[in-house]
């Protein structure tokens, strides 16, 4: 269950420290303040489904703090984890925009705070903000780059350590901020994880005890620190 907080600000999209590397919160200050009245914000613990794969797309949600896992499924059962999406990420904003349902599913893997923003008032306020309307098209085409390199990851490249050292990277660097030290919460089970680089359990385990000594990484209880991002970037060239 959520905890609203309506009464209470969670967050300050203005003081927000991923506003600036963030495509859609990084508005002007009238626009941001109008974008901050919208919608409430609430805390969801882990495990919690914010929405399911082809439910009408009734919100846009942008994600403060946490991490939610975006995957989707086929008819036999299988699961596929596509991303971990990261505080200032928006979710189900293209089914949002187009009327759609939404593609995936998306689940917390840990606590985390949302601010959720219905359909027509998101819609209302891209439509009279054209920087918005700007940004939420900037987003879209991360999103849509993102995707690419994501499908290429998986299908060029030659090693499971390449992917998976891939995919650390890409958490490594989002989850600094600009800052030098790349550390970042593991909210994925190792066989979440082999799903998210196409690999297996198995292989994951083995790999990431292999980067740790060989110097990659380090791993800190559920926090993982890179070591050596250009080790990792000569794996997943």
């Amino acid at each position: 269950m959520p905890i609203p907080s309506k009464s209470r600000r969670i967050t300050d999209c203005d003081s927000c420290e991923y506003r600036s590397l963030r495509m859609f919160c990084n508005l002007s200050p009238v626009a941001l303040a109008e974008f901050d009245a919208l919608g409430f914000e609430a805390a969801f613990p882990k495990g919690t489904i914010l929405f399911q794969e082809d439910e009408p797309s009734n919100n846009v949600l942008v994600l403060c703090t946490g991490q939610v896992k975006l995957s989707c499924g086929s008819r036999d059962g299988k699961t596929l984890i596509l991303k971990i999406a990261l505080p200032g990420d928006v979710l189900g904003l293209s089914a949002v925009l187009t009327g759609s349902r939404y593609e995936v599913t998306a689940e917390t893997v840990e606590l985390t705070q949302i601010k959720k923003i219905r359909r027509p008032d998101f819609l209302a306020f891209i439509q009279k903000q054209g920087e918005a309307s700007l940004h939420a098209a900037q987003a879209l085409s991360e999103e849509y780059k993102s995707a690419f390199f994501d499908a290429r990851r998986l299908a060029l490249s030659g090693s499971a350590a390449g992917r998976l050292a891939s995919v650390l990277l890409d958490w490594g660097r989002t989850a600094s901020c600009g800052k030098p030290e790349m550390r970042f919460t593991m909210a994925l089970t190792h066989e979440e994880l082999a799903s998210l680089s196409g690999s297996s359990r198995e292989t994951v385990t083995r790999t990431l005890t292999k980067f740790q000594k060989d110097k990659l990484i380090r791993i800190d209880g559920s926090s993982i620190v890179i070591l050596s991002p250009d080790g990792l970037e000569h794996l997943a060239a």
